[in-house]
């Protein structure tokens, strides 16, 4: 409990901030791909939360773009504030801490995916059924 009351005051921090990007899908894209390439770089420190991460930024891409509006505000609301916390160098545990400064962000991540799964599940079946009527 202790935990995840200590991750969600981290995450709040960076809710507000969240909340000042909602309107300007070029500053969210911005972001995403600020954390892509952090992603990416810390690939095999992310573990289980990897694939979430990758949803995370998929459907704020889609929201961006236009392409994908099944999603309350909130919910977008914290899930860019999970990405801020996630690019943010300075959080609960800094980056710079080789080996910890990871731990925290996935934590959040994890944590954030608790806290919205019904959502995320919905965003996955819409991306698999599009990707069903538009195969590559």
């Amino acid at each position: 409990m202790f935990l995840d009351e200590l991750l969600e005051k981290g995450q709040n921090t960076y809710i507000n901030k969240a909340k000042g990007l909602i309107a300007n899908p070029q500053k969210i894209l911005g972001l995403v791909n600020i954390a892509i390439k952090k992603a990416n770089d810390k690939k095999g420190n992310l573990g289980e939360v990897w694939d979430k991460l990758q949803l995370f930024f998929e459907l704020v891409i889609a929201y961006s773009k236009g392409e994908y509006k099944n999603i309350s505000t909130s919910t977008l609301i914290t899930i860019i504030g999970a990405i801020l916390y996630f690019v943010s160098p300075l959080d609960l545990v800094p980056d710079f801490i080789i080996g910890l400064g990871i731990l925290d962000d996935a934590a959040v991540i994890g944590y954030t995916v608790k806290k919205i799964s019904a959502e995320l599940d919905h965003f996955n079946h819409w991306k698999k059924t599009k990707t069903q009527e538009h195969p590559l």
